[in-house]
Order: C-alpha cells, then structure tokens, then sequence
C-alpha cells in the first residue's frame, strides 16, 4: 500500500517544528543595531560571531559572521508580516526616507504578487527581506487551501485573505 501525505506529515525523521533559518553578516555590531533599530526585531548575541533574531513568534533566525560573503538572491529573501497595503506603503515610505541612514544597498517599489501585496529590502550585507501583507499566522492560510492548480498564488486574480486588502 502505497503512503498518503498525511502517511508523511512529520517525514520519516518524526521532527516536530521549524525553528530556524541562518543568514550571513560581515559585520554582527553593524546588523545588529541595524535589525533592532529599524527592523525592530528581538535580538541576542549567542557567541562573539552570531546573533539570534526573533519577532513575534518562536521562529528564530540566526545570523552568522563571515569574513566574505555572496549576495543573497532575491529569491531566498525572508518574509516580514504587515497587515495592510496601507502598512506596506508606509513601511515602504520610512525605508526609503531611512536608506542612506541604514545602508539599504536596494528597494523595490509595493506591487502585487504571488497573493500578496510587498516590497523587498536589499539590506547592508546584501540580504533580501520582503514586507508584505498576510494576517496573523502568515502563510497557514495558504495551507488551508491546500494545493493550488494552474499558476496557483502567481494568478493576478489569486484571492489573499480580505484582512490583508
């Protein structure tokens, strides 16, 4: 007999939660002041060469000094919940008043896609970050629906959450 999704739901490793993503610095002092103070995330020193970022919730991620460092491409950017457009449009508006002052390297304008509405942050050390609207929870509603046919979340016409609206 063969084994369904929900054979599978914690994989043949039984693990339990994602707790963490790791992104790379030059620099921990410099991104640290720059992801308390403009990002506004919880933010530790766990040795002399990484830090541990959090917002509200238990995922947490790691940030790692290295002496080089590639970009990140955009792709692997990491997502921050708004609730609104409106919210995008002013975190949008302070990241632009605020580049030069952080050492923003890029910023894209807010545009809709794949479900929601967002901007991206190219930070210092070359990291993505998208601001994008998604209510509490961020994307469980999406496993709600389950699997999406055709071009799924890339249709222009995909229905987000209205609370995101």
């Amino acid at each position: 007999m063969a084994e369904t999704h929900t054979d599978l739901k914690n994989g043949p490793l039984s693990l339990n939660f994602l707790s963490h993503g790791t992104i790379e610095t030059i620099d921990s002092d410099k991104s640290r002041k720059f992801y308390e103070e403009f990002l506004g995330f919880d933010v530790i020193r766990t040795s002399p060469i990484s830090l541990l970022l959090r917002m509200g919730g238990n995922n947490t991620m790691a940030v790692v000094e290295v002496k080089k460092k590639p970009p990140m491409g955009m792709l692997n950017h990491n997502g921050l919940d708004v609730r609104t457009k409106a919210d995008v449009d002013a975190a949008h508006a302070k990241a632009v008043a605020q580049q030069d002052k952080w050492g923003i390297k890029k910023i894209t304008r807010p545009l809709d896609q794949h479900g929601t509405y967002c901007f991206f942050i190219n930070d210092p050390d070359d990291n993505w970050w998208e601001i994008l609207t998604n209510p509490e929870g961020g994307y469980a509603w999406m496993f709600e629906r389950g699997d999406q046919e055709g071009r799924g979340h890339l249709e222009k016409d995909f229905e987000r959450p209205k609370e995101t609206l």
